[in-house]
C-alpha cells in the first residue's frame, strides 16, 4: 500500500507556526507501508514559518491580504509531479489546512470559522480518483 501524507504530521516542521503537527495514529498505521511525505506550501515555494493563509472564494489569501494563491497551485502541481506514474492508494492530510484539509477549511475570515470544503491539494487529489482522509478517520 502506498500513502501520500502531510509531511506535518510525520514530524516534519513545515506548518505555518515553524511547528509539527505529529500524529503517533498516523505513523502507527503507516507502519510496513511505503510513505510519500510532502508538504504543498513548502513545495510551492513559501517560508516555515509564514503568514496563515486560509481559502476565500477560490483563491489562497495570507492574513496580511496578499494574494499567495499561485504558491500553493504551484506547491500542488509539484506535489502531483513527484506522483506521477504512481499508484496512490490513500492520503492521509492535515485537518482544516488551505492545501490539505479534507473536510472543513477556514472561510478567509480569518476568525476561526470553519466551513464546510477541501485544500487545494486536497481536492487536486481527490479529482484524479484518490482517496483523502484525516487522521481521525484511521480505523
Amino acid at each position: 500500500m502506498t500513502v501520500v501524507v502531510s509531511a506535518c504530521l510525520l514530524g516534519t516542521r513545515c506548518t505555518y507556526k515553524g511547528g509539527d503537527n505529529l500524529n503517533d495514529a498516523v505513523i502507527s498505521f503507516l507502519h510496513g507501508k511505503e510513505v510519500i511525505p510532502l508538504c504543498p506550501e513548502t513545495l510551492g515555494g513559501l517560508p516555515t514559518p509564514r503568514t496563515p493563509a486560509e481559502i476565500r472564494g477560490e483563491i489562497v489569501v495570507a492574513k496580511d491580504g496578499r494574494n499567495v494563491d499561485s504558491y500553493y497551485r504551484d506547491g500542488v502541481r509539484q506535489a502531483l509531479e513527484m506522483l506521477e506514474g504512481k499508484v496512490i492508494d490513500l492520503a492521509i492530510l492535515q485537518p482544516r489546512s488551505p492545501s490539505c484539509g479534507v473536510k472543513q477549511i477556514y472561510d478567509g475570515s480569518f476568525s476561526h470559522t470553519l466551513v464546510p470544503g477541501m485544500g487545494v491539494f486536497a481536492a487536486a487529489l481527490k479529482k484524479r480518483g484518490i482517496r483523502v482522509i484525516e487522521p481521525s478517520d484511521l480505523p
